[in-house]
């Protein structure tokens, strides 16, 4: 006589539930990828932002801009996963760019046009 009190998942049950975590790890995975993109961008933002600032401190006390980054090590230290670069410098402008290493994405940060491009 077969016992009918089995105690169990189905393989039916199973298969569902696998089912079902692969399709969620479907919608998960390529978000992930987007937040790590989001993440890198605004790390390399933010350098640039922190250059503008550095650029401002170095002008208060020279009265001009620099277009060396080690000029600058007083009031900025960059990421090392950032990569950066200062051009222009005058007494009047500057402009930088800023990369994540792991990114593709390259922003420029001009004065003359006030901000991020």
């Amino acid at each position: 006589m077969l016992n009918k009190n089995r105690k169990g998942f189905t393989l039916i049950e199973l298969m569902i539930v696998v089912a079902i975590i692969g399709i969620l790890a479907a919608i998960a995975i390529p978000q992930f990828a987007s937040y790590r993109q989001r993440a890198q961008d605004s790390a390399a933002k933010s350098s640039l932002k922190n250059l503008a600032t550095a650029q401002e401190n170095y002008y208060a006390e020279n009265n001009t801009y620099t277009a060396t980054l080690g000029n600058l090590t007083a009031w900025f230290s960059p990421e090392s996963t950032i990569s950066l670069a200062v051009s222009g410098g005058s007494t009047t402008k500057w402009s930088a760019t800023s990369q994540h290493k792991s990114s593709s994405n390259v922003f420029t940060y001009d004065s003359e046009k006030g901000g991020i491009q």
